[in-house]
């Protein structure tokens, strides 16, 4: 922080002040003695006009007027010119500020002046008065006046030259003030730009020099710092400047080298785990996973072997799932690794990655069998998802590694991918089996609507036939055989729809083509008349959506084959930004519709599978029929829940 004193904002403020100061003062003296020479002036002016007024008294006082009038108009101007004369004398004494006038008050100005006015009062002014009370009364007078004006008229003269005196001595002041100040302009003129030019200007023009040699890539100048104010600390900060460019400049090479090595190595991490990301992004199954991954790892960080060990189901040991570059001692000692043993358990149980150096590892260590398989360095990072472990996957080297922070955290990441890739596959695989047991459940339903109520037919037919071969009834075995034969080929028919049901898939057409496809094998067992009718257009969706629309359509028609006893059926299938709808009209017998239908009823059975599909794929199902009405079966599936699907 600068001291008050040293900055250069105040040395400025301070000269300039000062400069002023002398400037205002030598000019209010100049002005001074120029009122008082106009002051003396106008004294000097006044008393010259009391020797004229004198002498024109005195001539007047010689060429008297004849006669009473002309001595009382005489009388009168007298009068006048003997107060004109008081008011002179009075200014003369007292001085006036306004016009100005005073007399000067060396050389004994002051005591002529009272001379004068004693003079005046004493002697002149009262016979002036006796002349003018009788020309006034008489019209002439008898008084001698010559006599008094010599010694009058001689005592102005002496003032008036001693106030002439005064005067040029005041005129010879003002003249040296005058040139007082035109060398005090060109001192402070001087003085001011010797101030500017070593305060200032010198400093500017030498910081200008040196951003010419910067510019020039000088970066060894260095201006000098000749004073502690705001240019002095500028000089500081340009040297400081100089030297880290200097500094820079010196060590750009290094520089540029080292961020290159550092763009190197993240490059490098990103294609470690671009490819890594790219392999687990490929379906295949944990251990493949497991092994693919490792590989690629290991290359990329040039181990000499590693190893993925995931959690048992207790989650109590480390297995050893897949390795690369183990001997079999190695594999048989570390089999099956208690939790929170070695390094491997410690990485597993903080869930981070722990790189160490078997020769400095930590004593509570037991890397024994690393030791003996001739490993100098071992890198174990935990396998998790979330924050729940896994497994942890390892890393050995022949040599001591060298495995930086970056490295450390790369193989975080890694080991946090492999994780979520080995849970995305048992997410898969569980919701394969999913999937097939909700066939399963379906293809129950699908049997029990058909083969089973078939065979339970048969059953009952066959404990008639039974009974006819017991009674030897010819007529009801016959009769009970048709039925039997027509039952199996009911049945046979089932079985055929079924496999063509479960076999339909939209893998090489469209769903447009499945559904017609469906409605002409319809038309062609119960010998209806079909109708299709697509309007709208759009995206295809996923395949195991338009399958499950599919199934809903073949359910639908199924029903209408089995119980409807209908003479015509229509389709219609509409496409748009809110989603994708089917419609299933038929003209047949119709169902009363009830609030709550009772699972297991023949008629409903359908409808239950139907509505399970559809909430499978976010959609849903409503039906509206009547005894002797018809039935209409629609399905609506959102736009959102077709995307999300």
């Amino acid at each position: 922080m600068f001291h008050a004193k040293r900055t250069l904002a105040v040395k400025i403020t301070s000269m300039l002040v000062i400069f002023f100061l002398v400037a205002l003062t030598a000019i209010g003296l100049t002005l001074f003695v120029s009122w008082q020479l106009e002051g003396a002036s106008a004294a000097l002016n006044d008393a010259g006009s009391l020797r004229m007024r004198t002498y024109r008294i005195a001539h007047q006082l010689s060429h008297p007027p004849e006669g009473e009038a002309a001595g009382a108009q005489f009388a009168a101007q007298l009068q006048r010119e003997i107060h004109e004369i008081d008011a002179i004398l009075n200014d003369l004494v007292l001085g006036d500020p306004k016009r100005p006038l005073f007399i000067p008050r060396d050389i004994g100005i002051p005591g002529d002046v009272d001379a004068l006015v004693s003079l005046w009062h004493q002697r002149i002014r009262p016979i002036l008065d006796g002349i003018a009370t009788q020309e006034r009364s008489t019209g002439k007078h008898g008084i001698s006046f010559d006599p008094v004006v010599e010694d009058f008229v001689s005592r102005i003269n002496s003032t008036v030259l001693k106030m002439e005196v005064s005067y040029g001595k005041s005129i010879d002041v003002l003249r040296n003030l005058q040139i007082l100040l035109i060398v005090l302009a060109v001192i402070g003129t001087i003085v001011l730009l010797r101030f500017f030019f070593n305060l200032v200007i010198r400093p500017i023009s030498t910081l200008g020099d040196g951003l010419r040699r910067i510019s020039e890539e000088d970066f060894t100048i260095r201006v000098p710092v000749r004073t502690q104010d705001e240019l002095g600390k500028l000089a500081k900060g340009f040297n400081t400047m100089a030297g880290h460019l200097e500094s820079l400049y010196t060590t750009l090479e290094e520089r540029v080298d080292d961020k290159t090595r550092t763009l190197t190595a993240k490059n490098k991490e990103l294609e470690i785990l671009y490819a890594v990301g790219a392999f687990l992004r490929a379906p295949t199954d944990v251990d493949s996973l497991c092994r693919g991954f490792l590989d690629r790892v290991q290359v990329a960080l040039g181990a000499s072997a590693g190893s993925v060990r995931l959690l048992d189901a207790s989650a109590e040991n480390l297995c050893i799932t897949v390795d690369s570059g183990l001997d079999t001692d190695f594999r048989d000692r570390e089999a099956l690794l208690p939790c929170g043993e070695c390094l491997c358990g410690e990485a597993t149980a903080r869930k981070v990655a722990l790189v160490a150096n078997i020769a400095e590892s930590n004593p509570k260590l037991t890397l024994d069998t690393c030791r003996l398989a001739g490993f100098q360095g071992v890198a174990a990072t935990s396998v998790s998802v979330g924050k729940k472990p896994i497994g942890v996957f390892n890393l050995f080297f022949k040599q001591a590694n060298t495995l930086g922070e970056s490295e450390r955290k790369l193989l975080e990441t890694l080991g946090q991918q492999l994780g979520s890739a080995i849970d995305n596959l048992r997410l898969r695989a569980r919701d394969r089996e999913l999937a097939v047991s909700d066939e399963r459940n379906l293809l129950a339903h699908e049997l029990h609507d058909s083969i089973a109520q078939g065979l339970a037919f048969l059953n009952i037919q066959l404990q008639l036939l039974e009974k006819s071969l017991d009674r030897h009834d010819d007529a009801l075995m016959r009769s009970t055989l048709k039925l039997i034969r027509r039952g199996v080929d009911e049945s046979y028919d089932d079985v055929r729809e079924l496999l063509v049901h479960f076999r339909a898939r939209i893998d090489t057409r469209d769903l447009d083509s499945a559904i017609s496809a469906a409605l002409r094998h319809v038309a062609e067992q119960a010998g209806v008349v079909t109708e299709f009718e697509v309007d709208g257009g759009g995206a295809p969706l996923d395949p195991e959506t338009e399958t499950q629309v599919l199934y809903i359509v073949q359910e639908a028609l199924a029903n209408i084959r089995k119980h409807a006893r209908a003479k015509s059926v229509k389709i219609s299938l509409r496409r748009g930004f809110e989603g994708l709808s089917v419609i299933v009209r038929d003209d047949g017998v119709g169902f009363k519709q009830q609030t709550k239908p009772r699972h297991g009823n023949d008629a409903h059975i359908g409808l239950d599978i139907m509505q399970e599909r559809a909430a499978r794929i976010g959609g849903r199902i409503s039906v509206r029929s009547s005894r002797g009405k018809g039935t209409e079966i629609r399905f609506d599936l959102p736009r959102q829940s077709a995307e999300v699907t």
